[in-house]
């Protein structure tokens, strides 16, 4: 198992309204494409312009062959392209989590 981590950092100001737009919108193709999401979660202390959102995966082949799937959707590139017009993401940042074998397992 791998869990996917992306931090987003936005613009100040224009965190709401993408909140909104995911939620309504990217998180619903994404769960049909990605599997099981563990969360999306906002900064209380820190920089408070940014999410983070992890997904779980089996393995990094199934990950590549689920965004694979997800990039090739018409509803994503579309919600992708109203994204882009926001202008709210400054940067984005993507690991991948290995958990150890006394870590809890993810259900």
């Amino acid at each position: 198992m791998i869990v996917e981590h992306r931090t987003y950092t936005f613009r100040p100001g224009t965190l709401p309204a993408w909140l909104k737009k995911y939620e309504t919108e990217g998180l619903p193709i994404q769960k049909r494409h990605l599997g099981h999401f563990m969360g999306i979660f906002t900064t209380e202390f820190g920089n408070a312009h940014q999410t983070v959102m992890l997904w779980a995966y089996e393995s990094f082949d199934e990950r590549e062959r689920r965004r694979a799937a997800m990039n090739a959707d018409p509803a994503w590139q579309h919600y992708i392209d109203d994204i882009w017009s926001m202008n709210a993401i400054q940067s984005q940042e993507v690991r991948i989590l290995k958990p150890m074998a006394f870590s809890p397992a993810i259900g």
